[in-house]
Parts: structure tokens; sequence; C-alpha cells
């Protein structure tokens, strides 16, 4: 007891009052590092075991179409980079696609990078109070506020990028897609079939829309590789989440299912995208003033009154003082 006795005293002397703290933490994080590689370790697979099995060349064949070294390295942890229920697996995978990242291990990737991140916030909040406290004294309070609040916003880091990537994407599929309407009209009007329209209209959206033209590529890699139409276009527009692309593919299945001509039911919906997004442009432009008011009572109102009430002001002050020396 007095070995640990004089130790504790020596590393408060070295360290100051938060000395205590900081040995529980490096023992804590010294025990995750030990128990790290027990806990990582694979189950034993008998379905991978009969696989490995196989043929070595046509394994090393199905690993060079399907696989990648970055996907072989993070699938030993997948059962702690992944939901482990299958629809939180569904809802992240399906929350990737819409930001834009349709690899296979997005979602291993997503969970990694917000491990690492928080480590590396948490760790460097712990220096910056070790620093801090040379200079001064560090309170409980303190200490938690640089560990455990760098280390939340490192967590919560790439959720807001993935939250923002898709409002992007959101947002330019919106913007492009009356535009992309009206391309594949004009080119199902001159005599191409929709699967043709569908991969010109992708190839001429790249350059302004280019989240916009990775859907329609995507629709036509599917349809070539012998998918149904109306499946892809469903999956389109589970995929891309804008009730716009909704509509039109809904529109799409139903002249499919009727019979009737895809020219005019695109000239009809074309028509009604454009006059969406007219009415879009004017609610902004009628938002506008009601946005500009905060505004313009901030830097317009009181400068104005200064102006108009600032003389008045100082002429009243300056009477009162000749009244009260004149007493």
């Amino acid at each position: 007891m007095d070995f640990f006795a004089n130790l504790m005293s020596g590393m408060t002397d070295r360290f100051g009052p938060m000395a205590p703290l900081l040995a529980v933490g490096l023992l804590g994080l010294l025990l995750i590092l030990m128990a790290l590689p027990i806990v990582m370790k694979r189950q034993r697979d008998r379905f991978r075991e009969l696989k490995d099995q196989a043929p070595k060349a046509a394994n090393d064949k199905k690993r060079a179409l399907r696989k990648t070294d970055r996907v072989d390295k993070l699938e030993k942890f997948a059962q702690f980079l992944e939901p482990q229920k299958k629809e939180e697996l569904s809802a992240a995978k399906l929350t990737m696609l819409r930001a834009g990242y349709s690899g296979k291990n997005a979602v291993r990737m997503f969970h990694a990078i917000q491990f690492l991140l928080a480590i590396l916030f948490l760790i460097g909040g712990l220096l910056v109070a070790l620093v801090k406290s040379f200079s001064q004294e560090m309170t409980m309070t303190d200490l938690l506020l640089y560990s455990l609040l760098p280390c939340a916003v490192g967590y919560y880091i790439p959720r807001y990028w993935v939250n923002k990537r898709v409002e992007q994407r959101k947002t330019e599929i919106i913007q492009g897609f009356p535009d992309a309407l009206d391309l594949m009209l004009v080119c199902v009007e001159a005599g191409q079939s929709l699967d043709q329209s569908i991969i010109r209209v992708g190839k001429e959206s790249r350059a302004g829309y280019p989240a916009l033209a990775d859907e329609f590529d995507m629709v036509a890699q599917e349809v070539k590789a012998g998918k149904e139409r109306i499946s892809v276009l469903k999956d389109m527009a589970e995929r891309v989440g804008v009730p716009d692309v909704a509509s039109f593919v809904t529109t799409i299945i139903q002249s499919a299912t009727f019979g009737t001509s895809v020219a005019d039911a695109l000239r009809v919906y074309s028509a009604d995208m454009r006059d969406k997004r007219i009415m879009r442009a004017e609610e902004k432009a009628n938002m506008l003033p009601t946005k500009l008011t905060l505004g313009t009572m901030l830097f317009t109102v009181p400068p104005l009154l200064v102006i108009l009430i600032g003389p008045s002001i100082y002429g009243m002050v300056t009477m009162l003082g000749q009244l009260a020396s004149g007493l």
C-alpha cells in the first residue's frame, strides 16, 4: 500500500491533481488494447471453410472480381462495424447510397471512420488538458470538457458529413431532373427506345448534374445485366429518395402497364416538372423579403434612430445640464 501511495503522490507532484484520472485512463486504454485481439477474433465459419476448399484459381478470380484489399481488411471487423439487425443494416446502406457512396464496404468505412475520429479527438483533448495542467489547475469539469466534448465532435463529424452529402445530392437531382426529362422526351420522340434515352441522358447530364447522371448510368447498367426495367426504376426511386423521381417512375410504370405512349407521358410530366421548378423559384423569391426583415431591423433601424433621435436627446441632455448648473 505504501508503494501505491508513494507512486500516486509522485504522479500528483509531477502531473498535478489530474494524475489519478490520467492513470486510470491509460490503464483502461491498455486493457482495451490487450482485449481487442481476443474480442476481434472471428468465430469459425463452416461455410467459409467450404468456400476456401474450392480450387485456388477460381477463388483468386472471384476475389479479383468481387473484392478489394480494403474490403478484406474491414471484413475481419464486420460484426463490429456493421449493425447486426437486418433492418438497421438496410437503412444504413440506403443512407450511404443516397449520399453517393455505393461501395460494398461503405457502411463499414463509415463506422470505422467514426471510431477512429472519436479516439483521435479524445487523445487530442487529453493531451491539451495535460499541457494546460502544467500552467493552471484543472478541475474535473474542465477535464471532462476537454476529453468528452472532442470525442463527441469526432464521432458526429462523419454523420454530419453524410447527412450534408444526402441533402446536396437531393438538391442537385431536383434541380437537374426537369432538364433531364426534356432531353429524354427529345430522345424518345426522335425514335430512340427508353433504355437508349436513359443512357443518352446520363451521358449528357454528366457535366451539369453528376449525381443524376450516376443514377441514370446505374439504371442502364442494371437493365443491361438482365434485371427487369420496372424493378430497376423502383430501386432508383427508393435509392434517390426524391418525390419527383418517384412520381416519374410511377408514370413510366403505368404507361408500360396500360400500353400508352411513353412520349405522351413524358411530355405531360416534363411540363409538370417545369411548372414545379417555376413554383419553387417563386417560393424562394417570396421568402426573400421575410428573410431580409431581420437584417433590415438589425442594420438599418438602429442607425436611423440614432440619426433622427440623437440630436434631440443631445439637446435635452444639454438643457438639463444647464438647468442643473443654474440651480
